[in-house]
C-alpha cells in the first residue's frame, strides 16, 4: 500500500512513529552540538527557559522543567560556577532570589540555536519553498492543537 492509499490509522500509526523518530534525530544532534559547549541537555534547557522567559526562581524554574527543587538548584550552582548565570535579589523583596542569564550562557544559547537551525535548513534543503511552508503551516496547526488539547495557551 503506497503513502497516499493508507487508511486514518495507518496515517496516524505513520506520523506518530516519524515525529518519534524525528525528535530522537534532533535530541541527538542538539547532544552533539551541547558537546561543544561542554553544556548537558539539562543546562540547555534551564539556559533557554531563562533566555526565553527572562529572570526566574528557582522554583518556577523547577516547575518548567519538572525537576524537584533541589536538582535545579545543583544545576544552578554549577551553571553560576562556569559564569552562565547568576543569583541576584528582586530589588522589591530580598528574600527573593532571581537566576539571572549572563552574556556567556546567552552566548551559548544562540549559538545553539543558531547550529540547530542550520542543522534544519541543511535536511530541509531539498525540500521547496512550498513544502517548507506546507510542512511549517502543518507543524504550526498541530502544536496549536496540542497546547490546546493541555489546556495551554495559544501565543
Amino acid at each position: 500500500m503506497s503513502l497516499i492509499q493508507r487508511s486514518p490509522g495507518e496515517a496516524v500509526a505513520d506520523i506518530e512513529r516519524n515525529l518519534r523518530h524525528i525528535d530522537g534525530i534532533i535530541k541527538q544532534k542538539g547532544r552533539e552540538i551541547l558537546n561543544d559547549y561542554m553544556i548537558t541537555p539539562p543546562q540547555f534547557i534551564a539556559l533557554h527557559s531563562l533566555y526565553e522567559k527572562g529572570d526566574t526562581t528557582i522554583g518556577e524554574l523547577s516547575s518548567r522543567m519538572f525537576l524537584a527543587c533541589s536538582t535545579t538548584t545543583d544545576l544552578i550552582d554549577r551553571m553560576e560556577k562556569a559564569s552562565l548565570v547568576e543569583r541576584v535579589r528582586d530589588t522589591k523583596d530580598r528574600r527573593i532570589v532571581r537566576i539571572h542569564l549572563l552574556e556567556e550562557g546567552e552566548k551559548i544559547i544562540k549559538d545553539v540555536i543558531q547550529r540547530r537551525r542550520e542543522y534544519v535548513e541543511g535536511v530541509l534543503s531539498n525540500f521547496s519553498e512550498k513544502e517548507t511552508a506546507q510542512l511549517n503551516t502543518l507543524l504550526n496547526k498541530m502544536h496549536i492543537e496540542m497546547k490546546v488539547e493541555r489546556g495551554g495557551r495559544v501565543e
